[in-house]
């Protein structure tokens, strides 16, 4: 992996990890899932213009035009849905800790469902990781955190990966902006609904959120998207995953400064078990 893949990918991982503190902030003057719908109208709306200014068109074949209804509604209405719903009951941190289990969720579902052979170093892999997320969550319940929160962050991570293994094989035919534009248009949609029927339109900005909403729009909603994109296009899908090692650490780090969430030493000790557990399997699937 060359220097400007390494870079990309510590750019994703912190833009990421970084979206769940802004969500938090954001969480507590709005509705989720009104917010999340215009959220996504807004940064769908954006992704679009540009890929229309870049000469990009929305040509797709059946598998791709699946691959983004797939990834719209997992992702964007389903899996980052139901964490904004979830920050109005838990930290940030803690939502970030459980989303940052994709790999070690898609890594299961391979090996249980699709019956994919995993290494010694996977396996081992995958049982520290969990071990890690049971270290963190488990202090937390007796601390009383919202089983109903853990709940929707866990709902939210399987349908995520159901995406990213429904999707991994699919091309976005060069035209990124234009798959980032319409999955998140589609997301929209199928959040517009839920929210019209469960909640009112009750919003009381502030500096902060304001600033909050943009950033999550503009900097993870859009240019980690198509970073993402670009390095799964440059080093391949598995090898590009072995940076969501580093969620975790990011995740509550920036969750403590911002949002001055306290971290137990369980905490510290589960997000170290949870990324060693993760670049285990990440690097048993790599192939050199």
């Amino acid at each position: 992996m060359d220097i400007k893949s390494g870079l990309m990918g510590l750019a994703f991982a912190l833009i990421w990890s970084s979206a769940f503190t802004s969500a938090r902030i954001i969480v507590q003057v709005a509705p989720p899932l009104s917010i999340s719908a215009l959220r996504f109208l807004i940064a769908g709306l954006i992704a679009v213009g540009i890929a229309y200014l870049l000469g990009q068109r929305a040509k797709f074949n059946r598998k791709q035009w699946l691959g983004i209804i797939i990834f719209g509604i997992c992702q964007n209405a389903i899996y980052l849905g139901l964490n904004f719903m979830a920050m109005t009951k838990i930290e940030a941190s803690a939502a970030s800790i459980i989303a940052s289990s994709l790999p070690l969720v898609v890594g299961f579902i391979l090996l249980t469902v699709f019956k994919e052979k995993l290494t010694l170093l996977g396996s081992i892999g995958l049982i520290i990781g969990f071990s890690g997320v049971i270290i963190i969550m488990g202090s937390r319940l007796s601390n009383g955190i919202s089983l109903i929160g853990i709940g929707q962050c866990i709902i939210g991570v399987l349908a995520l990966s159901v995406a990213t293994l429904s999707v991994r094989s699919a091309s976005t035919g060069g035209n990124l902006f234009m798959v980032v534009g319409l999955q998140m248009l589609i997301g929209s949609v199928s959040l517009a609904i839920p929210a019209l029927l469960l909640e009112n339109w009750d919003v009381n900005w502030n500096k902060t959120a304001l600033l909050a909403f943009a950033y999550t729009i503009i900097v993870p909603g859009i240019i980690a998207t198509y970073i993402w994109f670009l390095l799964v296009e440059r080093i391949g899908a598995t090898k590009a995953a072995t940076f969501h090692f580093l969620n975790p650490f990011f995740g509550v780090a920036i969750a403590a400064v911002l949002l001055g969430e306290k971290l137990s030493y369980f905490d510290m000790l589960g997000v170290v078990v949870i990324m060693a557990g993760i670049l285990a399997v990440q690097k048993s699937k790599m192939k050199y």
